[in-house]
């Protein structure tokens, strides 16, 4: 259990990160608005000069259909570049180590991975991609799935909001997404990072000789961007194999709470940016009590163990604080670690399942706030089953049609978790790796793809799941998990333009009885859908007395 001052700092961190969040939606509701801003001379003639190069009319809107698949070609198009430049890194410039070009399957695997805000690495960074690569092919995609990621919650919020006849623009969305929020805010971020220590050049690797002789190289780089952007925007790619429990990426205290809050804050900001569009502030409530009601949960579950220590856990962060950033890291599908998470207790890693299925705690930015009003809509259709009462949600009645997509989007991710686990094993391609079939390899494959299919990107094989198997496997199931849900959901999102509102009929699902329903049946649909696997799992490897997943 926590003491009283670690939950002090637990809340204070949250509280903070809660109210930057608060005081940043209406900058960010602004972007999306169209509201004037002195920034406008700034970002406008750079904004107008990409829609003019691009053939873009920014006044036109975009049906859900033409919204999501103009994003989904300028994800696919971003994958293709990016494939050419791990492919052939080792011509290009900017490689001053010499590192050679990535497999066929890695590179699918990589770059459907940060195409899609996973950043699932089957490879160590610094001994595997050059400078260029982490600058263009890494970040470029860390950037762009970011934003995308945002413009797609922005759309989905705008169906729900009453006199919309479109979802928007995804290309005046996706580059402003880029010029006003991601750019400027990790600069901020960059700058505060190199402050606390961590390095920003493009040299080369240093070689040293060590106070007892040894040569050792110091492995630097372009670093302190690629964290502002892998932790702001929900990425979790590290520049290191060892993500941030490498000390140039998190090296204190310090440094470890603001990649904390860097993780919580956008999908926190999204979360208030929906009750402003919406011009009801109120339907934040329930969003907002119910992801940090659910949070609260997971960290409960994680802090019944006491903190972890030894091999693996970081001296100087101490385990309190690396069970702390585990729950967030998985809450929030941002996927980066600061320690590995073997060294885990089974509860911890319960906790972790917990974030990645449910996905809306708060969740990745934008479409963590799709998942919540997903179980929005069907805790309102079971309340009113159980009622008799026609479902209606911010004055619209919800139709058959609604529950058939809410489902779907819902169901998808059983299916895609589920099957290639099996296949893992019946293929014999688990044992490959070397992971046994007791619950602690069990917890790790299974693990491996329900970090895939919810877009995070932690797991426990790392490089060693550099096989074609995995890196296909993964990179199928991290597509699907990315795209499908998102499709779905903005087929909700759509079918409710132009749809007759009644201000005054329905549940009223601005207060906090309504959050305490929501959370309930949220707990309920995870709980019920993938008890027996993780009994098999890590509860079961709890029951036997493991106190971490080393084996």
């Amino acid at each position: 259990m926590i003491t009283l001052l670690q939950f002090i700092s637990v809340a204070a961190i949250l509280g903070v990160t809660i109210v930057i969040a608060w005081l940043l939606a209406p900058y960010v509701t602004g972007v999306f608005t169209g509201k004037s801003s002195p920034l406008d001379r700034l970002f406008g003639p750079l904004e107008r000069a990409v829609y003019r190069i691009l053939g873009v009319d920014p006044q036109r809107g975009m049906g859900w259909k033409e919204y999501f698949f103009a994003g989904l070609f300028v994800n696919v198009a971003q994958m293709a570049l990016a494939a050419v430049i791990l492919t052939f890194q080792g011509s290009l410039p900017l490689n001053p180590m010499g590192f050679k070009g990535l497999s066929w399957d890695l590179t699918f695997n990589t770059v459907i991975s940060f195409a899609t805000n996973t950043n699932l690495q089957h490879y160590a960074g610094e001994a595997t991609l050059s400078y260029l690569s982490q600058m263009t092919a890494i970040q470029f995609l860390q950037f762009t799935s970011a934003a995308t990621g945002i413009c797609m919650g922005v759309a989905f919020v705008r169906g729900f909001v009453a006199g919309s006849k479109d979802l928007g623009n995804f290309y005046v969305d996706f580059t402003r997404s880029i010029t006003r929020i991601l750019i400027p805010f990790c600069l901020v971020a960059a700058v505060i990072l190199v402050f606390l220590g961590v390095p920003q050049t493009i040299s080369g690797y240093r070689a040293v000789t060590t106070v007892e002789g040894a040569a050792q190289s110091i492995l630097v780089g372009p670093v302190a961007s690629l964290v502002a952007i892998m932790q702001l925007g929900t990425n979790g790619g590290g520049y290191y194999g060892a993500n941030s429990a490498y000390p140039f990426m998190n090296p204190n205290p310090q440094s470890n709470i603001l990649e904390i809050a860097l993780m919580l804050l956008l999908p926190t900001v999204l979360v208030f940016v929906f009750g402003q569009m919406l011009g009801k502030k109120k339907e934040t409530i329930p969003i907002l009590v119910g992801a940090y009601a659910l949070f609260g949960i997971d960290l409960a579950i994680a802090f019944i163990p006491a903190a972890p220590q030894g091999a693996g856990i970081e001296t100087r962060i101490g385990g309190f604080y690396s069970v702390f950033w585990t729950v967030v890291t998985t809450a929030v599908t941002t996927g980066s670690v600061n320690t590995t998470l073997s060294a885990m207790h089974p509860l911890v890693i319960l906790s972790a399942f917990m974030g990645m299925l449910i996905q809306s705690t708060p969740g990745g930015k934008g479409v963590g706030l799709m998942y919540m009003v997903m179980y929005v809509v069907i805790t309102l259709f079971v309340v009113g089953l159980m009622s008799g009462r026609t479902p209606e949600y911010l004055g619209m009645k919800i139709t058959g049609r609604d529950v058939k997509l809410v489902m779907i989007a819902f169901l998808v991710h059983p299916l895609i978790i589920l099957i290639p686990t099996v296949v893992a094993y019946a293929g014999g391609f688990a044992q490959a790796v070397g992971v046994g079939t007791n619950s602690v390899g069990f917890t790790q494959v299974l693990y491996e793809f329900t970090s895939a299919a919810a877009n995070n990107g932690s797991d426990f094989l790392g490089t060693a799941a550099n096989t074609p198997f995995f890196n296909v496997a993964t990179a199928v199931v991290i597509f699907l998990g990315r795209y499908v849900p998102i499709g779905v959901l903005l087929a909700l999102s759509g079918s409710m333009l132009g749809r007759k509102r009644n201000p005054e009929a329905g549940l009223k699902t601005d207060g906090l009885l309504f959050s305490a329903v929501l959370v309930g049946s949220i707990l309920i649909l995870v709980v019920l859908t993938f008890l027996p696997f993780l009994a098999i799992g890590p509860i079961l490897a709890y029951l036997q007395g493991h106190v971490n997943f080393f084996g």
